[in-house]
């Protein structure tokens, strides 16, 4: 029997029917308990990095290292991120959930696969980080906990396509789907070809670590592995870009400048974003030229095309209805008017400035072949990285969930004083972590090795500059200061389910959605949505960062080779 109770929230007046509101609160709770943990684990790589400290040794710091990658950027991410397509689907459409017990099915596995591959990792037989390359060898189970989680996510997006086509069927909603379902759309179809890929690789791998497969080829591992390992963060990707957008409309009334345009660079998102994989693989000799050079140039290009239009339209958007409710005067005010103090909108922006001058810039650098070989293998790979699933992905979903989880539990915000710092504090540790690591890697400093004076290793000595033991010093007390920020958001997360005051149906004291800004207040108040000068000068802003940037780094590689 279907069960169709619904409750409307007196806020927002969207429909949450119970089964997708469970599901919704469950996957929610377990994304933020691996967030925490996640983040201790991250706690301790950078005080080990931090050569002064060192906290771990070499073994401990391998097993941690792979913990830390595993649950922050697969279980932390994909947890919310199914969250976030039942949301999309269920909530915005309002309709119910397609087969609820599948979904909870598929909740199940990935919480069983999440907590055995901890407990495996936690063993010490199967330290061989979330890259997990042939041919080191885990323990069986460990390729056996991915396969359980990979199956688990991917029930999830079959369970929202479902959903979406019961929500066509009823006609709970008239003409196309709202752009931010489109952008989890978006995610869910990467997310399906992730997935599969992961299962590609890693079945055969299973296999193998029992005995049943004889050989796994190194390149083919790696060449699909990526398919998996670099695709999942496109899932991330067209995630936040479409939380950014939600964010837009929830704390500005805020439409989009044009949603076919932004329909367009999801939908190249999905064509084109996964083809980033390659630049993990161009240094491998296997590889033929051909393959790299599509890759790294045209393919990819339309890949930043489409995320340099998200980067214009989210804040123009946000620029058109801040003027049109009056703050028209010169290039910035709509901005310095906009509410600083509220985590939704600060997380959010520096979750995009971040994303997109950090996370956007370096990785086209890290794209182009021939810069890549100044910078592979080098901690400016993490830096990277850190920059867009941290800074990036993992703030968005922070600024949603002070959006959501008071809507979704009914209950008022704990520690709002912190609340208001906490975006701040994380978003400037994980800047701090992102260049820091970025400035070590530019300096030729190893990610794959424990310790930057290459302890252990029979003899093999290198002196790296000063600046580089600095860089990593620094690095270090970023993580401290990105650990505390990242702590905060749990504890008022935690705090909040546990301890908030219950809303029941009465509204919250301040409202948590703005009425959207209507055709007569564009045209009152400076004539066209289309008129954003100051989110214009940004992006020209950004072009000369990225154009500087991405010729230094030519000339960086020019000076390698001198010619006689």
């Amino acid at each position: 029997m279907v069960n169709n109770e619904f409750r409307t929230c007196p806020d927002t007046g969207l429909k949450f029917y119970s089964s997708a509101e469970n599901l919704l609160k469950v996957n929610a709770v377990a994304a933020v308990v691996f967030l925490l943990v996640g983040g201790f684990y991250g706690l301790l790589v950078g005080l080990t990095r931090w050569q002064a400290v060192h906290l771990l040794a070499a073994d401990n710091f391998y097993m941690v290292l792979t913990l830390h990658g595993l649950n922050v950027l697969i279980f932390w991410m994909i947890f919310f991120e199914i969250a976030i397509l039942y949301f999309c689907s269920s909530v915005l459409l309002g309709c119910r959930l397609a087969t609820p017990r599948w979904a909870w099915a598929g909740f199940v596995l990935m919480v069983v696969g999440a907590v055995m591959n901890n407990v495996i990792v936690l063993q010490g037989a199967s330290s061989v980080m979330m890259t997990s390359y042939v041919p080191m060898e885990a323990d069986p189970l460990f390729y056996l906990s991915l396969i359980l989680f990979a199956v688990g996510a991917l029930i999830g997006c079959f369970v929202f396509f479902g959903t979406l086509v019961v929500a066509k069927a009823e006609k709970t909603y008239e003409g196309s789907v709202p752009l931010v379902t489109f952008g989890a759309i978006t995610a869910a179809i990467i997310a399906v070809f992730t997935i599969v890929s992961g299962a590609i690789i890693l079945i055969p791998t299973f296999l193998w670590s029992v005995g049943v497969v004889g050989e796994i080829d190194a390149l083919a591992y790696r060449l699909i592995w990526w398919a998996f390992g670099h695709s999942s963060q496109q899932i991330n990707v067209a995630a936040h870009v479409a939380v950014w957008y939600a964010i837009a409309a929830i704390v500005f009334g805020a439409r989009p400048l044009s949603e076919k345009v932004s329909r367009t660079a999801f939908l190249m998102y999905i064509v084109f974003l996964q083809l980033a994989s390659a630049h993990h693989l161009l240094v491998d000799p296997g590889v033929s030229a051909n393959f790299k050079m599509f890759n790294t140039s045209y393919a990819m290009y339309l890949a930043v095309m489409a995320s340099m239009v998200h980067g214009l339209t989210v804040p123009g958007s946000i620029e058109a209805a801040q003027r049109a409710r009056g703050y028209s005067a010169g290039l910035f005010t709509w901005l310095r008017k906009a509410p600083w103090g509220n985590p939704v909108f600060s997380g959010m922006f520096i979750s995009l400035v971040g994303f997109g001058f950090l996370g956007g810039i370096t990785g086209v650098v890290m794209g182009a072949e021939q810069i890549n070989i100044l910078i592979h293998n080098t901690l400016y790979v993490p830096g990277h990285f850190h920059a867009t699933v941290v800074l990036g992905s993992t703030l968005a979903f922070m600024a949603m969930s002070y959006w959501l989880v008071p809507v979704l539990f009914r209950r008022e915000l704990v520690l709002k004083g912190i609340a208001k710092w906490q975006p701040y504090l994380f978003g400037l540790g994980m800047t701090g972590v992102s260049l820091f690591l970025m400035g070590a890697g530019t300096l030729g400093v190893p990610r794959r090795h424990w310790d930057i004076g290459f302890a252990g290793t029979g003899g093999i000595t290198h002196e790296f500059p000063a600046a580089a033991y600095t860089m990593l010093a620094l690095n270090g007390m970023s993580v401290i200061l990105a650990v505390i920020g990242g702590a905060a958001f749990c504890v008022i997360m935690v705090g909040t389910i546990l301890f908030g005051k219950k809303l029941g149906n009465q509204k919250m004291a301040e409202p948590c959605i703005v009425a959207p800004v209507t055709d007569e207040e564009y045209e009152a108040n400076g004539g066209s949505a289309y008129a954003i000068p100051g989110t214009l000068v940004l992006a020209m802003v950004f072009f000369v960062s990225f154009a500087l940037y991405y010729f230094i780094n030519w000339k960086y590689l020019a000076e390698t080779w001198g010619i006689a």
